[in-house]
């Protein structure tokens, strides 16, 4: 069972060894793979699939991200990571993300995701996933 709350807005995920490194601090680029996660868990609680997007020509590709790493994550930490939109328009969402332990921040992100077709040319986010983003 995937660990998705809320609205899909909030996502737990659980610190492995491999998210690690040496000193046993999660490593920086593995960060990325919780708020990637926790975008791709928001879409699903919306009915949004990236599979169904593929077939009808359309993908999401992030275009701008902005960090800041806040505190350190540890192995067996459990973190929530919530994800609120910040701005919507046509091609475009900007969504802002931050992973917590406990109620701290140890983690933000500020993500531009535009939609491409699978040609990779921009295309217009279709009404009805504008809708549902818009909700949110």
């Amino acid at each position: 069972m995937i660990p998705v709350l809320d609205d899909g807005s909030r996502f737990m995920v659980r610190v492995y060894f491999e998210d690690t490194d040496f000193s046993g601090n999660v490593y920086h680029a593995a960060y990325l793979k919780f708020f990637e996660r926790a975008r791709t868990e928001l879409l699903r609680s919306q009915g949004i699939h990236h599979a169904a997007l593929a077939r009808q020509g359309l993908v999401f590709a992030v275009r701008e991200l902005t960090i800041a790493y806040d505190r350190a994550a540890r192995i067996d930490d459990k973190l929530d990571v919530e994800t609120r939109v910040e701005r919507l328009s046509g091609a475009r969402l900007v969504l802002a993300q931050t992973i917590s332990r406990d109620g701290d921040t140890i983690c933000r992100a500020r993500v531009t995701v535009v939609i491409l077709t699978l040609l990779g040319r921009p295309a217009r986010l279709p009404a009805d996933l504008r809708a549902r983003f818009s909700a949110l």
